[in-house]
C-alpha cells in the first residue's frame, strides 16, 4: 500500500491524474449492447472561446452526472465538441488581418476562409485544453466540430429536406440588422441594453382639415421617413372619426391614412402609433394585416437612402437634422426623457436595426407544435420545472427563423442561381448544368447559414446522422442537456423540433438549467466592469477540485450564484481534511496485521454507526442525483466526511487504534477503510482529482475510482438500534462540551463523569461507549449509575431526555487559580467602571463630544457594570 504525501498539493497531482485517464482511455464509451447507455452532449463552446464561469459551472454539472453514471455502469458518454461561431470568428480574424494591414476584401472569399481554417487550427483547440484543466471527463476521441465533413454533411441533409418539404424559403420579412458587422443577426447575439433616450412627440396633419393634428410619439424620429399608416386602437373614442383619414407625412410630400388596430395600446403615450413596417417587428406584423408598404429606408450601412435633404445621412445624424426640421415647422410638440431597453449586438456592440430584406427562413408553425406537444405530454422535462413554461411561451409565439447570414465563414447556403435562365437548384453538392435551361453558367448563393442551424444538429450530427451508424442507434436519443436558462430559445428549443423533424425522437428527455455566476456584489461578470473571474486563476491557485466543489456548493437549478473567494478557501480545506484524514487511516492500516473483519457481528456500536450512516447517505445522494439536486448532494457528502466521519467517528476509534491490546482493533480499521472508500466513490463526481488520489494509495484491487462501482444501500449495513446509541452518546458529549466551554474549562483538564439514569438500556449504551465516550467527553473517569449517590452539591450538571451527566466542580476548575484570576479582572473592570464614570460625569466632556462617542461610552458603561456583576457572583460561588 502506498503513501500520501505529507501535504495535499493539487498542482502535483491534477496534471498526472488527468493523463492517466486520457492513457487509460477511461472518458472512452464504445456501443455495448450488454450495458444501457447515458449520453449528454456538451454545448459546443466556440473556437473563439476562452474559460470562463459560466463554462466551468456548465462542465462541471455535466461532469458529476457522466462521472456519476459511468460508476453506476452505464455505458457513459459525454460527446464533446467546438462551435465554428461564424460572427464571433469572422471578427477576431477580420481585427487580426487589420492589425497585419491586410483587409478582408482584398483576401476574397477563399483567401479569407483560409484565415479563418488557421485561426481554428492555431485557436480552436484552447478551450479543450481549459477543460481538460477542470477535469472534463469528456470522451476527446469522438470530437466533433460543427463544419467537421460529417457535421457540414448533415446541415446540408437539413437544408435540402426543409427546402424540398416547403419549410424553406427565401422573402422579405424583418430581421435584425448590424450596420457594422452588415450581417442579419440572430435574436441571441441581440443584447437588450438600457439607455437614456428621448420621446419625440410629434403633430401629423390631418389632410383637409386645417389645423388639426394627430400627435405620434417615437424613440426614433428618422424612421418617420418610411411610415405608410399611424394607427389607433378601434375602441379609443377619441379617434373614432380619423379611422380611413390620411395624415401628411411631415417633412416629405406623402400622405399616409390612419387605420385602426388593436395592437395599439389605448394606455399608452397618445394612442396613435406610427407605422413603419420596414424598420419594426411589431409594426411589420401590423402592416402585413392591413396590406401596406414596406419602404426600407436605411442602406446597409444604416445611411439614409430616401431622395432628398437627409440622404446619404448616417441614422443619427439624421436624426438631429429631422429633429430641427420639424421643430422649425412648428411640428415638433415637446421632448420628453425616456430610459428605455436599446438593442444592441453583442458583438461590436453597435445599435441593432430592425429592418426589412431579402433573406432565407425557415417557416416554424409545423415543426413547432411537435415540439409543444413534446412539452405538454411530459416527454420533455425541464428541471425545474417553471422553465417550461418559458419554453412553452416562446414556442407559441414562434415566428419564421431567419437562417441566412452575409458572412463567409460558414456553412455556404446550397442554392445555385442559373446566370442564364435564373433557374434556382438547392441540392447538397453543385449542379454542373441547370436542370432548367441545361446551361452550365451557375452561381452559389454568397450568404452562410446561422450558426444555431449546424448547432441545432448537435445532438444527432455528432453521432453520424445523416448515416445509420452504430452510435446513432445506441447512443440516441441522449439524456439530459445542460444549459444557462439564457439559451432556452436559441438552442434548445432548435434541438428539439429539429430532432423531432428528423428523426422522430427528442433529442433528450431532460433539460436541466442553470443559473449565471456572478460576483460577490451579486453583479453579472463582464468585462467592462472588470469583476470577470478567471477560473484558470482558481485552479492554478487552490486547484479543480475546490472550484467544483465552490460552484456546486449552494448550487440549485435555475438559481444565480455568488462567487466568494472565501468558499473557494473553505473548499480547499475541505479537500486538506480529507487528504489529512486518509493519511491518518493509512499510517494506521500500515500497522495493523490484516485491516479485515471476519462479520459485521465484530464490528462496535460505533462501528455499526458509521457504516450504517454511509449507508444511508449512499441511497440519500443516489436518490439527490438521480433528481439533478448536485447542489444537495454534494453538501450530504460535505457533511458527512466533515462531520460525522472526521470529528466524531475517526476520533471515537484513536482509543482502540492506540491500544495494541484492544481486540477491536482489527474491526476499527476495516471500518474505517470501508466508509473511506464508500465516502470518496460519493465525492468522486465532486471532487475527481482528490478522490482518484487517495483511492489509488487505499486499495490496490482497482485502478481507477472512475469504474469503480458506486456504493448501492445494504440491508445488512442498516443499523438503526445503534445509530439511535451512538447519537445519544454524541449528544451527551456536546452537553458535556457546552458545559465546559461556558466555564472556559480547557480541554487537556480531565474530569470525572457521572451518568445518572433510571433507563437500564441507557446505561448500557455508555457501557458500550466508555471508552470513546471518555475521550470525547475528557473524562478521568466514567461512573455509570441510577441514582445520585456520592453526588455533592457543588457536582455541574449537563441534563438529557433521559440522564443527567454531573462533573464535581473541583474537577473542572482549579478554585484558588480561578479566584486570583477573578480577582485581577474585578480590579481592571473597577479602573474601567471608575474611568467611564468620570467621563460621562465630566460636563466638559457632554457638551463637546459628538452624540456618537457619547453613546458608546454609556454603551460601555453598561457592558462593564455588567461584567463586574458576573465576576463577584462568580467569585462568591468559589469562595463558597
Amino acid at each position: 500500500m502506498k503513501e500520501l504525501e505529507k501535504t495535499y498539493n493539487p498542482a502535483e497531482i491534477e496534471n498526472r491524474l488527468y493523463e492517466k485517464w486520457l492513457k487509460g482511455k477511461y472518458f472512452h464509451a464504445q456501443v455495448n449492447k450488454s450495458k444501457k447507455p447515458f449520453t449528454i452532449v456538451m454545448p459546443p463552446p466556440n473556437i473563439t472561446g476562452q474559460l470562463h464561469m459560466g463554462h466551468a459551472l456548465d462542465n462541471t454539472m455535466q461532469d458529476i452526472l457522466i462521472r456519476y453514471k459511468r460508476m453506476q455502469g452505464f455505458e457513459a458518454l459525454w460527446q464533446p465538441g467546438t462551435d465554428h461561431a461564424a460572427i464571433a470568428t469572422e471578427v477576431k480574424v477580420i481585427d487580426k488581418l487589420k492589425k497585419e494591414g491586410i483587409d478582408k476584401a482584398d483576401l476574397g472569399r477563399e483567401g479569407f476562409l483560409d484565415q479563418c481554417w488557421k485561426w481554428r487550427d492555431e485557436y480552436g483547440a484552447r478551450i479543450v485544453k481549459q477543460l481538460h484543466k477542470l477535469g472534463s471527463s469528456a470522451d476527446w476521441d469522438r470530437e466533433r466540430f460543427t463544419m467537421d465533413e460529417g457535421c457540414s454533411d448533415a446541415v446540408l441533409e437539413v437544408f435540402v429536406k426543409l427546402y424540398e418539404k416547403g419549410y424553406i424559403y427565401k422573402g422579405s420579412r424583418i430581421i435584425n440588422w448590424c450596420p457594422v458587422c452588415q450581417t442579419s443577426i440572430s435574436d441571441a447575439e441581440v443584447e437588450h441594453v438600457e439607455q437614456e433616450g428621448f420621446f419625440w412627440h410629434i403633430n401629423y396633419p390631418v389632410a383637409g382639415e386645417q389645423g388639426r393634428f394627430v400627435e405620434i410619439a417615437t424613440t426614433r424620429p428618422e424612421t418617420m421617413l418610411g411610415d405608410t399608416a399611424v394607427a389607433v386602437n378601434p375602441e379609443d373614442d377619441r379617434y373614432q372619426d380619423l379611422s380611413g383619414k390620411m395624415l401628411k407625412l411631415p417633412l416629405t410630400d406623402r400622405e399616409i391614412p390612419v387605420i385602426s388596430d388593436s395592437y395599439v395600446d389605448k394606455e399608452f403615450g397618445t394612442g396613435c402609433v406610427k407605422i413603419t413596417p420596414a424598420h419594426d417587428p411589431n409594426d411589420f406584423e401590423v402592416g402585413k394585416r392591413h396590406g401596406l408598404d414596406e419602404p426600407v429606408i436605411l442602406n446597409d450601412d444604416a445611411t439614409i437612402n430616401v431622395p432628398g435633404p437627409y440622404y446619404g445621412m448616417d441614422r443619427y445624424q439624421a436624426r438631429k437634422a429631422i429633429v430641427a426640421d420639424l421643430e422649425a415647422q412648428g411640428l415638433l410638440v415637446k421632448v420628453v426623457p425616456h430610459s428605455h431597453n436599446v438593442g444592441t449586438h453583442d458583438r461590436c456592440k453597435t445599435t441593432v436595426e430592425p429592418m426589412v430584406k431579402q433573406q432565407w427562413f425557415v417557416k416554424m408553425e409545423e415543426m413547432a407544435k411537435p415540439a409543444v406537444e413534446a412539452f405538454k405530454t411530459g416527454k420533455l422535462q425541464f428541471v425545474p420545472e417553471s422553465f417550461g413554461k418559458t419554453y412553452l411561451h416562446w414556442l407559441e409565439g414562434i415566428r419564421d427563423w431567419c437562417i441566412s447570414r452575409q458572412l463567409w465563414w460558414g456553412h455556404r447556403i446550397p442554392a445555385y442561381y442559373c446566370q442564364d435562365c435564373g433557374h434556382v437548384t438547392i441540392a447538397k453538392e453543385a449542379p454542373r448544368l441547370c436542370p432548367e435551361c441545361g446551361q452550365s453558367h451557375l452561381k452559389q448563393d454568397e450568404d452562410t447559414l446561422d450558426t444555431w442551424f449546424s448547432s441545432a444538429l448537435w445532438p444527432f450530427s455528432t453521432l453520424g446522422w445523416p448515416s445509420k451508424t452504430e452510435e446513432l442507434e445506441y447512443f440516441y436519443p441522449t439524456d439530459v442537456l445542460v444549459t444557462g436558462y439564457d439559451i432556452i430559445f436559441f438552442w434548445v428549443i432548435r434541438m428539439v423540433f429539429s430532432g423531432l423533424e428528423q428523426t422522430g425522437r427528442l433529442p433528450f428527455h431532460t433539460v436541466l438549467i442553470h443559473g449565471l455566476v456572478r460576483d460577490s456584489q451579486g453583479r453579472k461578470m463582464s468585462k467592462s466592469l472588470g469583476n470577470g473571474i478567471d477560473p484558470l486563476e482558481v485552479i492554478e491557485k487552490y486547484g479543480a477540485d475546490a472550484l467544483r466543489m465552490t460552484l456546486m456548493t449552494g448550487n440549485a437549478p435555475g438559481n444565480d450564484m455568488r462567487f466568494y473567494w472565501e468558499r473557494v478557501e473553505n473548499s480547499r480545506n475541505f479537500a486538506n481534511k480529507v487528504w489529512n484524514a486518509s493519511r491518518f487511516i493509512l499510517m494506521n492500516i500500515e500497522k495493523a496485521s490484516g485491516g479485515s473483519a471476519a462479520t459485521l457481528d465484530s464490528l462496535t456500536m460505533a462501528d455499526k454507526w458509521i457504516l450504517s450512516r454511509a449507508n444511508s447517505l449512499s441511497r440519500e445522494v443516489t436518490e439527490n442525483l438521480d433528481k439533478y439536486e448536485l447542489g444537495i448532494a454534494l453538501q450530504k457528502v460535505y457533511d458527512f466526511i466533515w462531520e460525522e466521519f472526521c470529528d466524531w467517528y475517526i476520533e471515537m476509534v484513536k482509543p482502540r487504534l492506540y491500544n495494541e491490546a484492544d481486540a477491536t482493533k482489527e474491526a476499527a480499521i476495516w471500518t474505517l477503510k470501508t466508509v473511506l472508500l464508500q465516502a470518496l466513490k460519493l465525492l468522486h463526481p465532486f471532487m475527481p482529482f482528490l478522490t482518484e488520489e487517495i483511492f489509488c494509495n487505499l486499495q490496490e484491487e482497482e485502478e481507477t475510482i472512475m469504474v469503480s462501482q458506486w456504493p448501492q444501500y445494504r440491508e445488512e449495513w442498516s443499523f438503526e438500534a445503534e445509530e439511535q446509541a451512538t447519537e445519544t452518546i454524541k449528544e451527551a458529549v456536546r452537553a458535556i462540551r457546552n458545559v465546559r466551554t461556558s466555564m472556559n474549562v480547557q480541554p487537556s483538564r480531565k474530569a470525572a463523569v457521572y451518568v445518572v439514569s433510571e433507563d437500564e438500556e441507557l446505561l448500557s449504551v455508555f457501557e458500550r461507549s466508555r471508552s470513546f465516550f471518555a475521550s470525547l467527553g475528557y473524562a478521568s473517569e466514567v461512573f455509570l449509575q441510577k441514582d445520585k449517590e456520592g453526588i455533592g452539591e457543588d457536582f455541574v450538571p449537563a441534563v438529557l431526555p433521559k440522564a443527567v451527566i454531573y462533573m464535581p466542580f473541583a474537577d473542572l476548575v482549579d478554585i484558588e487559580k480561578e479566584i486570583l484570576r477573578l480577582k485581577s479582572e474585578e480590579k481592571r473592570l473597577t479602573g474601567e467602571l471608575a474611568r467611564s464614570q468620570a467621563m460621562l460625569g465630566n460636563e466638559a466632556f457632554i457638551s463637546k463630544a459628538p452624540e456618537a462617542k457619547i453613546q458608546e461610552e454609556k454603551a460601555k458603561l453598561e457592558a462593564y457594570t455588567r461584567m463586574m456583576e458576573q465576576v463577584k457572583t462568580r467569585l462568591a460561588q468559589l469562595r463558597q
